[in-house]
């Protein structure tokens, strides 16, 4: 008896080690779906790949090197929420599916 208990506690964790990655995979795969507050505006905005592709669009007519968003300084972020509140998916021609 004393045998098996290591055996199944070690069969256990190694069973729940395996699993892992797959329960976490939603978590995963929204990663990129952000929300960011616009205290200007007292707004959420919602970030994915349209977000994104306009953000990169900010970054190069401010000729700024491309760093993530999320690591921006807060005072980066509200100048993008204030061009982009001008520039509009139309206009900077972001499909919209």
């Amino acid at each position: 008896m004393r045998q098996k208990l290591p055996r199944f506690l070690t069969a256990a964790l190694l069973g729940a080690a395996l699993c892992a990655p797959v329960a976490l995979m939603p978590t995963v795969l929204r990663a990129d779906d952000h929300v960011y507050h616009d205290k200007a505006r007292n707004e959420d905005h919602h970030w994915d790949s349209k977000e994104d592709r306009a953000y990169r669009i900010w970054v190069k007519e401010n000729h700024r090197k491309y760093k993530d968003f999320a690591k921006l300084k807060e005072e980066e972020q509200a100048q993008y929420w204030n061009w982009r509140h001008e520039h509009s998916d139309a206009m900077l021609k972001i499909d919209i599916h």
